[in-house]
């Protein structure tokens, strides 16, 4: 499955991508605003270890961000398969020699659209420190709302206490049938 914009498209991951994936990821810019179960420092085995897991989702979930044919960054989904049903958890990351082009704006948009139509998703809500406004402002291009100011919520890597921003995109507007 491949999901293609004008800057970049999303493809499913290969599992020789890992000595790539972990170059990429092992920037600390990248790891900053990541959830602690992403390592810093990201090397090779954790790319092998995530890939493994990756490549075997059925549907899939988790799409390199592919640029000019090179793997610049990450973007998916995790659904939810409880009471929350119909709703996943969505995330993205590039690569900094990537930024500033508008290329996480049109991945996060694709999949989100794609979550939306294609795969049927009612619910797509994003955690994003407080602090990282460049996420919280691709989130909003791409028709999420910010829902909630979650106070002293997240520890960033140095240890700082920060607060955090609940985002969500619904399949429909709110207030909708």
């Amino acid at each position: 499955m491949i999901i293609a914009g004008e800057r970049c498209r999303l493809r499913p991951y290969s599992i020789d991508e890992a000595p790539l994936l972990a170059r990429l990821a092992g920037e600390f810019e990248v790891a900053r605003w990541m959830t602690a179960t992403f390592p810093h420092p990201y090397r090779v085995d954790d790319a092998r270890a995530w890939l493994a897991r990756a490549v075997s989702d059925v549907p899939v979930n988790h799409f390199a961000i592919e640029v000019d044919g090179r793997l610049a960054g990450g973007a998916g989904l995790t659904p939810h398969d409880d009471e929350r049903r119909g709703g996943a958890e969505f995330g993205y990351w590039l690569g900094p020699a990537f930024w500033g082009r508008g290329i996480a704006t049109e991945a996060a948009r694709l999949l989100a659209e794609h979550a939306l139509t294609r795969r049927g998703l009612r619910r797509l809500a994003a955690h994003v420190f407080a602090r990282n406004l460049a996420s919280a402002r691709v989130l909003e291009k791409c028709g999420f709302v910010r829902e909630a100011v979650l106070r002293e919520a997240f520890v960033e890597r140095d240890g700082t206490v920060s607060d955090g921003f609940l985002y969500a995109r619904l399949r429909s507007p709110a207030g909708a049938p």
